[in-house]
């Protein structure tokens, strides 16, 4: 398996050297919008452990990201009046995987209403902002 580049987007991310429309932060991990999302709402937990995907992941990181993830679920759902939300994480290329550090995708989603590709196109800074806001709120 190819190892760990701290070169990439989500570390530097966490690096600050990238701009990013921050939802949560504590020590374990921060969430972020998606700046290409499938559907209104959709956001990003991103785990502050260096590590490639689940494969390589301490199993210490992925106890206390998960508490996380359902969180923000819970916080998009609310946000969204969705109907349920999808939880998707990819483990390498073949599996979908574009980004090379762990990370969780949560996405609000619709009964009826089919979610858009993944990685299909990015929304404004402005639809981002105030998505990120009624997030913020309903995360309290």
């Amino acid at each position: 398996m190819t190892s760990y580049d701290d070169g990439n987007i989500f570390a530097k991310i966490l690096r600050g050297e990238i701009p990013s429309l921050k939802l949560y932060e504590d020590d374990t991990a921060i969430a972020v919008m998606d700046i290409m999302p499938q559907s209104k709402g959709h956001c990003l937990v991103i785990p502050k452990a260096p590590s490639r995907n689940l494969l390589d992941a301490d199993d210490a990181t992925l106890a206390a990201v998960m508490p996380i993830v359902a969180r923000l679920a819970r916080a998009v759902r609310t946000a969204f009046n969705a109907d349920g939300v999808r939880i998707a994480q990819f483990n390498e290329e073949s599996a979908g995987q574009t980004v090379f550090h762990l990370h969780f995708h949560v996405v609000p989603a619709y009964e009826g209403v089919s979610l858009a590709p993944h990685a299909g196109g990015s929304a404004t800074p402005a639809e981002l902002e105030k998505q990120a806001e009624q997030i913020r709120a309903a995360l309290g």
